[in-house]
Parts: C-alpha cells; sequence; structure tokens
C-alpha cells in the first residue's frame, strides 16, 4: 500500500500498512496518531508542541469518523482535540497545544545533542516468530542500537515508505508521529509471544520538528510486576533532540 489511510468522503479507510504486531485486524498506535495530529496540525497556523493521545478500545482496521474541535483559542497559545470514532463509538482521543514560533526568540539549549549515527543496513526481521504485519513495513528501520528481536533499550532511525493519507504530503510532525507509538516496541522486555504490553496512552512534547525524512529515536521500558510499564523516548534527527515521548503500558501474559 502506500498510504495508512484512503479518503471516503469525510472518512479514512485504514489500509493494510496501518496492522499491528498484536491482532491482525487492528491498527497499530502510529497510524492513528498521525492522522488525529495531521487533522489538528491542518486547522491551525500555529504549530504542535505537545500532543497526547488515549486508547478508548482497540482500533480495528476500518474506516474512522474524525471530528476535531477548538478548546482553548489564541493568538500565542490554542489547545485543540481530536477523536476518531467507528460506527459512533469513539475508539481514540487526542489533544495538542499549539504555539506560536519565531527564529530567533531564543536560543537553542541542550538540543543539539549528539546522536547515534544513521546505519547503513535496514532491519529486514521483526519480533522472532511473528509474522511480517502491515505496519512495521510501512516505515525503513536502521538500528543503532539493540533490534526488534532483542531485549532491552534500543536506538532507531526511521524512515516512511508510504503516506499518511493517500494524495497527501507528508509533514514533518506526521514523520514523527507516525514512529513514535513503537517505542515500547523496539525497546521490549518481555517475549512478545508470551506478553502483551500495550500503550493505553502516548505523550509527545516537540522542542522543534524534524528536518529531513529520517527522524530517530532511543527508547527504554521499564514493568512493574503488577502489570504496569512506562516507555520513555528522545526523539532526535541529524541535528540533535527534537522532544520526548513517554508512553503508559498495560502488561498481561497472553
Amino acid at each position: 500500500m502506500t498510504s495508512f489511510y484512503v479518503r471516503d468522503g469525510a472518512r479514512f479507510v485504514a489500509t493494510p500498512s496501518t496492522v499491528g504486531p498484536w491482532d491482525p485486524k487492528l491498527q497499530h498506535g502510529s497510524p492513528v496518531a498521525a492522522l488525529l495530529a495531521s487533522r489538528m496540525a491542518a486547522a491551525s497556523a500555529l504549530r504542535v508542541a505537545h500532543f497526547s493521545m488515549d486508547f478508548l478500545g482497540p482500533v480495528p482496521v476500518a474506516a474512522l469518523d474524525v471530528t476535531t474541535s477548538l478548546d482553548r483559542p489564541g493568538k500565542k497559545i490554542e489547545l485543540r482535540s481530536a477523536i476518531a470514532s467507528l460506527d459512533g463509538k469513539p475508539r481514540a482521543r487526542a489533544s495538542a497545544w499549539l504555539v506560536s514560533t519565531a527564529e530567533g526568540r531564543a536560543r537553542d539549549v541542550k538540543i543539539e545533542e549528539p546522536v547515534p549515527p544513521l546505519p547503513e543496513n535496514a532491519a529486514t526481521t521483526y519480533f522472532e516468530n511473528v509474522p511480517r504485519f502491515g505496519y512495521g513495513d510501512a516505515l525503513e528501520w536502521r538500528f543503532a542500537e539493540g533490534h526488534f528481536a532483542e531485549m532491552g533499550p534500543a536506538a532507531v532511525w526511521s524512515k516512511l515508505r508510504v503516506a499518511i493519507v493517500e494524495g497527501e504530503p507528508v509533514s514533518p510532525l506526521e514523520r514523527v508521529l507516525a514512529m513514535i507509538d513503537s517505542a515500547n516496541g523496539i525497546s521490549a522486555e518481555l517475549d512478545v509471544r508470551q506478553f502483551l504490553f500495550v500503550p493505553v496512552n502516548l505523550t509527545v512534547s516537540l522542542m522543534r520538528l524534524p528536518e529531513g525524512e529520517w527522524v530517530g529515536m532511543r527508547a527504554e521500558t521499564q514493568i512493574a510486576s503488577a502489570g504496569v510499564g512506562t516507555t520513555r523516548a528522545r526523539i532526535f534527527d541529524a541535528r540533535g533532540t527534537l522532544g520526548h515521548a513517554m508512553q503508559t503500558l498495560y502488561v498481561e501474559r497472553r
């Protein structure tokens, strides 16, 4: 497929490229995040500085209705929200703080941090003994540290191979959101064949947007024995740090 979604009137029909590793009938969270973020960003002249999304239930590979609203208007700062629904039932709810930007209004502070070099070779396999899935193939993954099939922290560069919505150019914001909900997957601490460790939410704060097609992250997961985990990620491009992300995980044995 050439996109995550195809427009059908006011709805967005999910393609097989949205399928995640947990169930062939369910979407990965990253395409949903990118879709909702793009709708909010398109409605404003300001830039998304903070994005958060709550999963209100599994998101099937189906046609989604997306609604947006302006919750706090402002010339310099505004708050918007978006909901993805299926048959009238909300499946994901997102909000975004958007701010005005002006180059030179401040100086860079601890942004141009060292980042791992972009490896020459892309990952050709994903989780061990897990069938290939559409979302995994929709991005090119190049690991500087770790791998899908290895436990522990990892650093990876990614590049989108598809559009978010068919016929629409991909924005720098979408490149980040299309990648970031996979942070718990690249930094898995449990065997995906034996455990579920699915995000219930996603929070992303961005100091700036990426430059170029390649966006990277370094992620680390921690899990408590009661079945709750957190994943933290530093997001970067070739210039340095862009921002940070965090997921809260629900963990249980399959």
